[in-house]
């Protein structure tokens, strides 16, 4: 499998309509938000959440496709099962051996990296793929709603209620988002952790993928809309990334509250790429 020998940069943005993308739980699972400019606000963690959901059903967790943070798992089981890979017994340096062991069986240790020092010491792996929070266009109006379901869930609450048998609750949406958030990928640590080209690939798949993979009623509609990717010609870069970033500009078009994408209008300027660096729009 060929190695990572380009650094990229990227920008990813994605929408959401009448759902939460990224509730936060001190908040009463509200939509998150930065407080002093009412934008929305979509953590890391939740974005790599969903490109490993994504991997995990696209690979059904295949020899080298396997995720480490997943659902119910036992971490230190994990770990202290790579000690017991005939290359790790044999090791003088056990610790790094069991690192290796746990980069080439679990696509997100390589791609987002881990910290694997909890069990048996399988030390720690920066990973070559960084996010930082996505961060809406505009402020957003969170809306909470009242919504019934027609049953109860225990015969106490049955007699109380007279056999009405009604529950209320609450459901938070953002009525529209335009969301961006900011990547970027390190050869050098790819090099370390064996993340390669076919890595890569499946990455993007999983970023133009993965909201049609992870439906639920709490997110609404959530569309990944572009993906622009700035490839360098080395390893450690030919322009610093936020003067690539720079050159995308995203301006909403409409005088009212923004509804649709196309309430927006994306614009990049290739006429001052920087040498050496070459852009692609994957979506």
């Amino acid at each position: 499998m060929s190695e990572l020998k380009n650094r990229i940069d990227f920008v990813y943005i994605f929408d959401v309509q009448d759902g939460n993308p990224n509730g936060d739980p001190d908040a009463g699972n509200l939509p998150r938000v930065d407080a002093e400019t009412g934008m929305g606000l979509v953590t890391d963690v939740c974005l790599k959440r969903k490109v490993r959901n994504y991997v995990q059903v696209a690979k059904e967790c295949a020899s080298g496709y396997d995720i480490f943070i997943k659902e119910k798992a036992v971490l230190n089981t994990l770990i202290d099962a790579a000690h017991e890979d005939e290359s790790v017994k044999t090791a003088k340096d056990k610790t790094s051996a069991a690192r290796d062991v746990m980069c080439k069986n679990y696509y997100d240790i390589r791609t987002f990296g881990a910290v694997m020092s909890t069990g048996k010491n399988a030390g720690q792996v920066r990973g070559p793929i960084q996010f930082t929070f996505a961060r809406s266009i505009d402020p957003i109006a969170a809306a909470e709603h009242s919504i019934t379901r027609m049953a109860v869930a225990t015969e106490k609450e049955a007699e109380k209620q007279g056999g009405d048998n009604r529950t209320m609750g609450r459901k938070a949406t953002v009525p529209y988002g335009l969301y961006l958030c900011h990547g970027f990928i390190s050869a050098n640590l790819a090099k370390q952790t064996g993340f390669t080209e076919k890595d890569l690939a499946l990455f993007f798949d999983a970023l133009k993928n993965m909201f049609d993979v992870d439906r639920s009623a709490a997110r609404g509609l959530m569309s990944a809309q572009k993906l622009i990717v700035f490839k360098h010609d080395s390893v450690l870069g030919n322009a610093p990334a936020n003067k690539l970033f720079d050159l995308i500009k995203v301006e909403k078009k409409t005088d009212n509250a923004p509804r649709k994408f196309s309430d927006y209008t994306i614009t990049v300027d290739k006429s001052n790429l920087p040498a050496g660096v070459i852009i692609e729009e994957l979506i």
